[in-house]
């Protein structure tokens, strides 16, 4: 199980593009002073519905519109910007701008510093020694996962309002929301756990509140795009859950290096969200940044989602009697798939803003679903050839059946399909999907209706197919990149 699934995925799911702004002369109209700062991708657009488009990924709402820029929405708005900029198209030999280009290299790092923390359950198995609880999960597990879904939801929220204000220029809030938000996340996370924990379950509490401490570094750093300081905080945890695998490390040592990388992991956020420069408009100048309440969705969306791999992972913890804290190579997989997830978001996106130019609303359609069929089927073949590798090399991996494979791959399903519906702003949608079939797998294991194995693909079977139809209503219509 991962300490970290969602944090990028979860931060950066949201996928926001930050246009690269150049120096100018201020305009008394804040649109004249918009169309500047945007003039190279609004030179290049062929219709104002990718004007409309790029704006939707800047991170500006309608209501931002009206207030900011008094037009009534992006499209609006994208009518005037596109009649305030002459066309220069680019030529053949340097095709225009594509404002969803992600880089496979970043996104595969992403995915690798998810899935590492995994590692620190290896390295501290001995703080999570003891009895089996009620439900058959190891001693000390309950604080741990309580203390988890509690970061996932409040790093999740977190996330999102920063990079709402990254998108409106302004790095400045974006680093105080940082340096505020992160260590009240942290605090929150360890105090669930130690309410939640039993007697004797105090080094488990101890193990939580780093996790905590870490989940609240990592929001930073992933926020921040710092993915490679995030990867050295983690090379002592890798070194030693390495090194414990092969030899019997006594205990002082493996509490040292988890230590040490969670001591990394917080010196790093610190100078990063201490970096931030002023410049940018928002909260500094008087114009109007993101409610709180605009987070609630994504911190309920992170609930859901985290849920739903918790629920993968327990499911391999209880089949064919694995028994173990560290014995979850489905939440493993689920976790690295996150980075080829986010890379595969990225071309759809890219792909579905190609499929603006077709000339007719059926050949846009037709472009769209062969576009969304072409990713998600990657997404899944990666996860499929992730849960295989993982189950031969994992020791002490339960036997990989049809239905735990079949409810693994629904699953995949479920979290691509949602983060794409996220991506285009129907994030209430999405977190609604996934937050009932989380509350849905949780009932079932909290009253023990029903075996993971087997009520997992059937939970996760509906999601899939309520999310496929939330997929095929929003994104076949070419209006489907506005807000």
């Amino acid at each position: 199980m991962s300490g970290s699934l969602w944090l990028g995925a979860e931060g950066r799911h949201t996928l926001p593009f930050i246009p690269r702004q150049r120096p100018h002369t201020p305009a008394a109209d804040p649109v004249d002073e918009l169309a500047a700062r945007m003039e190279e991708l609004i030179a290049a657009a062929v219709h104002p519905d990718e004007v409309a488009a790029i704006l939707e990924s800047d991170g500006m709402t309608d209501s931002h519109i009206r207030t900011a820029y008094g037009r009534h929405d992006s499209f609006e708005l994208a009518e005037d910007l596109y009649a305030r900029v002459e066309r220069r198209y680019p030529s053949a030999a340097a095709p225009a701008a594509d404002p969803w280009h992600g880089s496979l290299g970043a996104c595969l790092l992403r995915g690798l510093v998810f899935a590492l923390p995994g590692l620190a359950y290896v390295l501290g198995a001995p703080l999570l020694a003891g009895p089996e609880d009620g439900f058959g999960l190891p001693f000390g597990t309950v604080p741990l996962l309580a203390s988890a879904v509690t970061g996932w939801v409040w790093n999740q929220g977190l996330s999102h309002r920063a990079y709402t204000w990254l998108g409106l220029g302004d790095r400045a809030a974006a680093g105080a929301a940082l340096r505020t938000g992160a260590p009240l996340g942290a605090v929150l996370g360890a105090l669930v756990a130690l309410a939640v924990s039993g007697p004797g379950e105090l080094p488990a509490v101890g193990f939580a509140a780093g996790q905590a401490v870490y989940l609240a570094a990592a929001t930073v750093l992933l926020v921040r795009g710092r993915e490679r300081d995030l990867l050295y905080a983690l090379a002592p945890v890798a070194a030693g859950a390495a090194w414990a695998t092969v030899l019997d490390l006594p205990d002082a040592p493996r509490c040292a290096l988890l230590l040490l990388s969670l001591a990394a992991a917080t010196g790093f956020a610190r100078r990063a969200s201490g970096g931030a420069g002023g410049g940018g408009a928002g909260a500094g100048d008087g114009r109007p940044g993101p409610s709180l309440a605009a987070a609630v969705p994504y911190a309920l969306f992170g609930l859901g989602t985290g849920v739903l791999v918790l629920y993968a992972a327990v499911g391999d913890v209880l089949a064919d009697g694995a028994g173990s804290a560290v014995a979850a190579p489905s939440a493993v997989a689920l976790t690295l798939s996150m980075g080829p997830a986010e890379w595969l978001l990225y071309r759809f996106r890219s792909g579905s803003r190609a499929g603006l130019r077709a000339t007719s609303a059926r050949g846009f359609r037709r472009a769209t679903a062969a576009t969304l069929v072409v990713c998600l089927g990657g997404y899944l073949a990666v996860l499929l050839a992730l849960t295989v590798a993982g189950t031969l090399l994992w020791p002490g991996a339960p036997h990989l059946g049809a239905l735990r494979l079949t409810g693994l791959l629904l699953t995949g399903m479920v979290l691509w399909t949602a983060l794409l519906l996220q991506s285009y702003g129907a994030v209430r949608a999405a977190a609604a999907v996934c937050c009932a079939a989380a509350g849905a797998q949780a009932l079932t294991l909290v009253t023990g209706a029903g075996r993971p194995d087997t009520v997992g693909p059937v939970v996760a079977g509906v999601a899939a197919l309520l999310l496929a139809v939330l997929v095929g209503a929003l994104l076949g219509r070419a209006t489907a990149h506005r807000a």
